[in-house]
C-alpha cells in the first residue's frame, strides 16, 4: 500500500472518503465538488485495483491517496478510508457519480447538527409490481428493526454521512458491508435520518451489467442476510420482534 502526500487541512473537520476502481471519465469532477464541500476537510480516495490511471487522477486533484493493486472487493475501500480518516465527520461518495457540492453539505449540516448517520432519501423504483429485490430488502431490514418510517433508505446507497461516534460504536470494519452497518446502527439506537433526496437512479454513468442483470443483485442481498444473521445472534431468532400470544410449548 502507498499512500501519495497530503494537501488536505492539517486538521480536517469532514473526511470525504471515494472508493475508485476504474472510473477515470468522472473522478476527477467527483473529487472537484468534494474539495468544495467544507474548508477544513480532507478527501481520501481509496484505489483498488484499478489499471487506467485514476491513482494519478487522484492525486493530481489534491487528494490522499490509499492505493492497492489488486481489487478489494465491494464496499471495503469505505472501511478503509473510515480507519484512515482524521475527520470529525465522514461522508461517503461513489467516484462515478457526480453530486454537486451544495447538495453534499446537506449531509455535513445535519451530522453537525446532531444526526449520527444522514441518508440519503432516495429509495428507488417502488410503485411496482416487480419490485427490485434490493429495494425490498432494504425496506424489510428497516422494518425488522422497527424503523419502518426510513422506508427503504439506507447505508447501501451513498451520499450518506456520519459521525465518528459511529464507528466507536459499529466498528469501522463494518463499513464493508454496509447493510449490516446500518443495522448496527440501528440496534445500538444511533440518530439514523434521511436528509436529502438525490436521485442516484439517474447516474448517466451506467454500471457494467451482465446478461442485462444487474452484477450486484445477489451479492447486496447477501449482504442483508448477513446483517439479519448477525441480529438474530445479538437478539433472538425472531429479532426481538413479538411472539404475541403463541404458546408453542403446547404442541405436541
Amino acid at each position: 500500500m502507498k499512500q501519495s502526500k497530503i494537501f488536505n487541512s492539517p486538521s480536517p473537520r469532514v473526511s470525504i472518503i471515494i472508493p475508485v476502481m476504474n472510473e477515470r471519465r468522472t473522478l476527477a469532477r467527483v473529487i472537484r465538488e468534494a474539495n468544495r464541500v467544507d474548508a477544513q476537510s480532507e478527501v481520501i480516495v481509496v484505489v483498488n485495483g484499478s489499471t487506467d490511471g485514476s491513482k494519478h487522477i487522484a492525486a493530481r486533484s489534491g487528494a490522499r491517496v490509499i492505493n492497492y493493486d489488486q481489487p478489494l472487493g465491494h464496499d471495503v475501500g469505505r472501511a478503509i478510508g473510515a480507519i484512515q480518516a482524521r475527520g470529525d465527520i465522514l461522508l461517503f461518495l461513489d467516484a462515478d457519480i457526480i453530486i454537486p457540492a451544495h447538495k453534499l453539505r446537506t449531509f455535513i449540516r445535519a451530522v453537525s447538527q446532531g444526526v449520527d448517520i444522514a441518508l440519503n432519501s432516495y429509495l428507488g423504483p417502488t410503485l411496482k409490481s416487480d419490485v427490485h429485490s434490493v429495494i425490498l430488502a432494504k425496506h424489510a431490514l428497516n422494518a425488522m428493526v422497527k424503523k419502518t418510517e426510513l422506508l427503504g433508505a439506507s447505508l447501501t446507497t451513498i451520499p450518506h454521512a456520519m459521525n465518528r461516534k459511529v464507528l466507536e460504536v459499529i466498528g469501522a470494519d463494518s463499513l464493508a458491508v454496509p447493510p449490516l452497518a446500518h443495522l448496527k446502527a440501528l440496534f445500538y439506537g444511533l440518530n439514523v435520518k434521511p436528509v436529502q433526496f438525490i436521485n442516484v437512479g439517474s447516474n448517466p454513468i451506467k454500471r457494467k451489467r451482465r446478461g442485462g442483470q444487474d452484477p450486484l443483485k445477489d451479492l447486496i442481498v447477501g449482504d442483508h442476510l448477513e446483517a439479519i444473521g448477525w441480529l438474530t445472534e445479538h437478539a433472538n431468532e425472531r429479532g426481538n420482534l413479538t411472539d404475541f400470544m403463541r404458546q408453542r410449548e403446547n404442541v405436541r
